[in-house]
């Protein structure tokens, strides 16, 4: 932070006497500075905060100046981008699951928080599916809320992506692009789960999964905050 960065929110009491450095930390910087947006609730009382409309401030984390509009916080700018926090999770290694219903895959989520409740999330999935004598089905979660499936039609499972073959021996390579409106700014995870219908079902690996010509392979969640 700046030398001259005010970083806390002062509140005076009727009577009481205000000091040189008190004014002059006022007159230098007037915008409170804070690291995140969690400092920035803190500082003005948290779950009580009481902000007048039209109160400053700026955020290191997305280099950002926001104003309070009455009801939530909202960006001044700059405006030369529109993307916030970007984060990803590798799953390098493998999973196999017999369950019948979707069930998460291990170690194939990824959290982000929100700058803004405004703000939107791109997610992007790359999965490796590999199965035996069966169909693979997968979709995507926002918490415990499926945000990313088809539309029910009768008993057929719901996903956004899946793998079938008869074979055992094949790799599908499925790619999921979702744009989410989460209207938080809490922690959020987005997850994968997976369905087979029969056998087991793999990913980053195949059925047969044999030393010297069945390789391993790795997938990828990636969530890309999109300020509003």
């Amino acid at each position: 932070m700046g030398v001259n960065a005010q970083t806390t929110v002062p509140t005076f009491t009727v009577g009481q006497i205000l000091t040189a450095a008190q004014q002059n930390t006022g007159a230098r910087t007037g915008v409170p500075v804070f690291a995140t947006t969690v400092t920035r609730d803190a500082a003005f009382g948290g779950a009580n905060k009481a902000l007048a409309e039209g109160q400053l401030c700026y955020l290191e984390s997305t280099n950002v100046v926001q104003y309070y509009d009455g009801a939530a916080w909202a960006t001044v700018g700059p405006t030369t981008s529109k993307f916030g926090q970007i984060v990803q999770t590798v799953k390098s290694d493998t999973y196999t699951q017999t369950a019948l219903s979707f069930t998460d895959i291990t170690g194939f989520s990824v959290s982000i928080t929100p700058t803004l409740a405004t703000s939107q999330v791109l997610v992007m999935v790359d999965a490796n599916l590999g199965q035996g004598d069966n169909d693979t089905t997968i979709r995507l979660l926002r918490g415990s809320t499926v945000i990313f499936a088809g539309s029910a039609a009768g008993t057929r499972p719901l996903g956004f992506g899946a793998a079938v073959d008869n074979i055992g021996t094949n790799f599908f390579n499925i790619a999921g692009i979702f744009l989410d409106s989460p209207a938080t700014t809490s922690a959020t995870t987005y997850k994968v789960q997976m369905l087979v219908n029969a056998v087991s079902g793999f990913l980053n690996r195949n059925n047969r999964d044999t030393d010297g010509s069945d390789p391993r392979l790795a997938s990828s969640i990636t969530v890309i905050e999109i300020l509003a």
